[in-house]
């Protein structure tokens, strides 16, 4: 299959999001889109897949000029979109979540769960994968629900593959998987687009490059013509020559404590955080990092342990608590537990504060609307304006917002779980910045990463976790990628 999208362009409103992009994708080729959050290569692939139309433009598929109504009608055509944010419905079945739409009737017109079982097994086989079918999918983990969205592209003909950072949410292993797959595939002549901000990945798996910016297609590369410094100028406009800004915050006393602290997946976690620090938190997919964040901010129960700000000693049950006190947390998974994606982006940055705002018993919508505007002028988020729905932004754009009602909030402590999953290169320099701007203001920062390049490049210190304890705190010096591993396996 040859798909040519030739001159698409789209518009929201008076928002032009695409300009005469042209894009070629052939059958047994990977081929990379890349490019900063709302560069338009996730709306380029909606309509490809007839998630919505173009302004202008048009599709053909093997010289035949073809539109898709809907991404089901291009789903059974063999074009496939595997989304960023994952499409499914927790409390039912890996089996419900699979045929959810694609239901196997037999001849009396009842389910036929035996067919469907049979499909759903086959799938998993070509994945490699073992996953129980009749468990709700919200018990899997985030990995086993992300291969599970991609099985279900394997339920029809595949013939074109679209994944949209597949692997943001996998294990190292899960990802070696993930690309046996795609070989896999690619050996059997389907064709991929692979949209990644992962520049390993980039050049490990795939055979074309194209790089947008602005809505517009800047170059289309083979990968073997191209390197990183090339790419990152062509993605952002500009050279990035140090990727880690250089952090120049005094750090002094001790603001935040945690001694002894145990939960579910963790045991007798102590450890502290200095005015202007940052500590990273390392190790490997279920070390309990997480887990620990989230018990202290009061997300989820604390069985014992105590935790002081300012050397007093405070109790933290609720998430509401944790605010009162000056605690912000950015979380792992913003989709579902760090915005409201119906909301406005100046309700979601203000909810948190929202008590600052009101005066003589009223809300202030100046006050907040400058308070907004200042925070996403400083974090560049891409919008329309202030009034926009959170659920229309890009991913990265997604993420700034969590983190400017946290900045909003003027908080004691920071909490960062994976503060850069999902954002381009050129965002991801301009929230290390943020953190050394809060730093620089006495800000203690905790920030959680499975980037150990960023970990190391970002943190003053770094706890290591291994199965629910911390196995040494490293400072700078002694930082280094094979010391990390080496604590996160559980050696010395």
């Amino acid at each position: 299959m040859k798909i040519e999208m030739e001159k698409i362009s789209k518009s929201f409103g008076s928002n032009k999001v695409l300009e005469t992009i042209d894009l070629t994708i052939n059958s047994g080729e990977v081929h990379a889109l890349m490019g900063e959050n709302g560069a338009g290569k996730s709306t380029l692939m909606n309509i490809l897949t007839g998630l919505f139309p173009a302004s202008s433009g048009t599709v053909k598929i093997d010289g035949v000029e073809k539109t898709f109504s809907n991404p089901q009608a291009a789903e059974q055509f063999g074009i496939s979109f595997i989304h960023q944010e994952m499409n499914t419905w927790k409390e039912m079945t890996v089996l419900e979540n699979l045929f959810l739409g694609r239901e196997i009737k037999n001849k009396v017109g009842l389910l036929d769960n035996k067919m469907m079982k049979k499909k759903a097994a086959s799938a998993f086989t070509q994945l490699g994968v073992e996953i129980p079918l009749d468990v709700e999918i919200g018990t899997l983990s985030v990995g086993q629900q992300q291969m599970v969205e991609i099985a279900k592209s394997f339920l029809s003909d595949l013939k074109i593959l679209i994944m949209d950072e597949p692997t943001a949410a996998l294990t190292e292993h899960e990802v070696e998987r993930l690309f046996k797959v795609i070989a896999g595939l690619k050996k059997k002549g389907v064709g991929i687009v692979y949209i990644s901000h992962r520049m390993e990945e980039i050049f490990k798996i795939t055979d074309f490059i194209t790089v947008m910016r602005d809505g517009l297609v800047i170059d289309t590369k083979a990968t073997n013509e191209t390197n990183v410094d090339e790419l990152v100028r062509k993605m952002v406009g500009r050279e990035i020559t140090d990727y880690y800004p250089e952090k120049r915050a005094e750090i002094r006393d001790i603001v935040f404590e945690a001694e002894h602290l145990k939960g579910t997946v963790f045991d007798d976690v102590s450890f502290e955080v200095r005015s202007g620090e940052i500590l990273g938190f390392a190790g490997l997919m279920g070390a309990g990092r997480t887990e620990v964040m989230r018990a202290i901010f009061g997300l989820d129960k604390l069985k014992a342990g105590s935790i002081k700000i300012d050397g007093k000693s405070i109790k933290i049950k609720t998430p509401s608590e944790a605010i009162a006190q000056g605690i912000g947390f950015l979380t792992e998974d913003r989709k579902e537990e760090g915005l409201v994606l119906d909301f406005s982006i100046k309700d979601n940055i203000t909810l948190p504060s929202t008590k600052d705002f009101i005066h003589r018993g009223i809300f202030d919508n100046k006050i907040a609307t400058d308070f907004v505007k200042s925070l996403s002028e400083r974090l560049k988020v891409k919008a329309t304006d202030e009034e926009q729905a959170v659920g229309d932004l890009s991913g990265g754009n997604q993420q700034k917002v969590v983190l400017a009602k946290w900045i909003g909030i003027a908080p004691k402590v920071l909490i960062l779980d994976e503060p850069t999953r999902g954002v381009d290169v050129g965002a991801k320099r301009e929230i290390y910045q943020l953190m050394n701007e809060l730093a620089e203001r006495g800000v203690p920062i905790i920030m959680v990463s499975s980037d150990l390049p960023e970990v190391l490049g970002v943190s003053d210190r770094i706890a290591v976790m291994h199965e629910g304890k911390i196995t040494g705190i490293l400072t700078k010096k002694e930082a280094t990628q094979e010391n990390v591993m080496a604590l996160a396996t559980g050696g010395k």
